[in-house]
């Protein structure tokens, strides 16, 4: 199993820059950025800094690890201008950049920006329509595209990557899981093992609806992950807190972890995303990430 780095966006340039950096240098194996204008709470006061453009930084100042987006939200990015951006990014990347994309969610982005956020049936279809146009944009010479939502005539996006992996991210059971099977290169989800097996079971119905091999998708996951050290009362706080929000958490001491995290592989689980949006700041951040790599990514 891959273990990836999902540095937040709500960190200034320069942090975003030192998680790719030290991701880079230590070995993992990728970097995710997630996509939101506004942190998802009353407290509107935290900057949180574009994806793309943060994306875009990131290939062009590293050489090994993968780079993607976490994911890009539907709602408010046409797929024409996603498909066009990701073949840009993908060139400053050298085939290392994978186009995460979904249907969006984050209901107070758009009320302040002023954005429709359809029922979630209606802004499915949207979805899947826009899973269309950005896969015939990024394979076909011109894409021709008359659709409910979306119609494109002729268009061209240019030039086209050589590879370019689409990740959805989806948990949805009854349809969302259906347009990964249709569409989905690779897909991720929040979840803990359990929960990984039993969406997994789910995937590989919808995959066989469609007459697909359910192991063609690669498969990834995230928690918050940390290991607690001992009198640490700040992260059993944090944990609370996080729990209390409904948030999927895997926190306590290295074994104790270690235990959980090993249980993802066989629950199908071929990438670990590790967020740092709770490990703190500075050196804290990264002793935190090097206790857990040491610990318990290194030892699965």
């Amino acid at each position: 199993m891959d273990f990836s780095l999902w540095p937040a966006a709500a960190r200034t340039w320069q942090g975003v820059l030192e998680g790719a950096e030290y991701a880079e240098r230590t070995g993992w194996h990728g970097v995710w950025i997630a996509d939101h204008f506004l942190q998802n709470g009353d407290d509107l006061s935290v900057p949180v800094n574009e994806v793309l453009a943060l994306l875009a930084g990131v290939v062009a100042r590293t050489e090994r690890v993968r780079v993607g987006s976490m994911v890009l939200g539907n709602t408010y990015r046409h797929p024409a201008v996603v498909a066009n951006a990701a073949a840009t990014i993908d060139q400053m990347a050298n085939g290392r950049f994978v186009l995460g994309i979904g249907a969006g969610w984050q209901v107070n982005e758009h009320e302040a920006y002023g954005i429709e956020l359809p029922p979630i049936g209606p802004r499915l279809k949207r979805f899947e329509e826009a899973c269309q146009v950005i896969k015939g944009l990024l394979t076909q010479e011109r894409t021709t595209f008359d659709g409910k939502y979306y119609q494109l005539t002729d268009a061209p996006c240019e030039p086209k990557p050589a590879n370019l992996p689409i990740l959805i991210g989806a948990s949805g059971e009854k349809v969302a899981l259906g347009i990964v099977a249709k569409y989905a290169d690779e897909w991720n989800h929040w979840g803990r093992p359990e929960l990984a097996a039993q969406k997994g079971e789910v995937l590989a119905r919808h995959c066989e609806r469609v007459g697909r091999d359910p192991k063609s998708v690669r498969r990834s996951a995230q928690t918050f992950l940390e290991v607690v050290v001992p009198g640490d009362t700040e992260a059993i706080e944090r944990k609370e807190r996080l729990e209390s929000r409904g948030a999927h958490v895997i926190m306590g001491s290295a074994q104790e972890v270690l235990d959980v995290v090993a249980q993802y592989p066989a629950a199908g689980i071929d990438e670990l995303l590790v967020p740092d949006a709770f490990l703190g700041d500075g050196d804290r951040r990264f002793d935190a990430l090097e206790r857990l790599r040491e610990e318990v990514l290194a030892k699965i």
